[in-house]
């Protein structure tokens, strides 16, 4: 990890996620996360990110993952991580977070 990157951490669901995922999946998943490594912010960097309208103790965003996926995420700053709370099928993404 370079200078000014975010180290990217997994919590336990999106470790299991991807452990039963099929090669394919798991190639574009962490091809895709990796993007938060160089900015896990909506409007900079790559991918598509937008902040959750969620209330609680700290910010979480979403990243979709080739329109099937959708990782959820929460950014702490000054530890400069990122840490992915759940990948989850796009529809249910959205059901949960109330789109």
């Amino acid at each position: 990890m370079s200078e000014g990157e975010y180290a990217v951490l997994l919590g336990d669901d999106p470790r299991e996620f991807l452990e039963v995922a099929d090669e394919k999946t798991k190639r574009i998943c962490k091809e895709k996360l990796r993007y938060l490594t160089e900015n896990p912010y909506p409007g900079r960097g790559r991918g598509d990110k937008e902040k959750l309208p969620i209330d609680g103790r700290r910010d979480r965003f979403r990243m979709h993952v080739s329109r099937t996926y959708t990782a959820i995420y929460t950014v702490l700053e000054d530890e400069k991580q990122v840490r992915v709370l759940e990948i989850l099928p796009i529809d249910d993404a959205h059901k949960s977070y109330g789109f």
